[in-house]
């Protein structure tokens, strides 16, 4: 069972944006008959630059939705949680920014790329 979860890992991780790996979880897959919504959480791993700090962390802001290539047929949209963090010593709140989307837009990069490319 191990090897074929091992399989499903290397397939999934094909499918989406490679750089969602390295900092979230898949926490959630709904599969609908038009649509495949896939829920991620950021890891509670520290941002380095509050490296020294002691934080807490505080659970997630609200989601945010970004809709990536599509498979079979079926629309992906990633459900992105991100962490945040209270810095004990300043009582501050912070979070990592990430840069998952393309510019004024709701898609992934790679995505809103592959679209410009060809609607110009």
């Amino acid at each position: 069972m191990n090897s074929q979860k091992s399989q499903y890992s290397i397939l999934i991780k094909a499918l989406l944006p490679e750089e969602i790996f390295d900092y979230f979880e898949i926490t959630k897959v709904e599969v609908e008959p038009k649509v495949i919504d896939v829920h991620l959480d950021e890891l509670n791993v520290t941002p380095k630059e509050y490296s020294g700090e002691k934080l807490i962390s505080k659970g997630f802001h609200e989601s945010t939705v970004f809709q990536d290539f599509p498979i079979r047929d079926k629309a992906v949209y990633l459900d992105v949680r991100r962490r945040k963090w209270l810095v004990e010593s300043t009582g501050k709140v912070v979070s990592r920014q990430w840069d998952l989307s393309a510019k004024g837009s709701r898609y992934t990069k790679d995505f809103a790329t592959f679209l410009k490319g060809l609607f110009g």
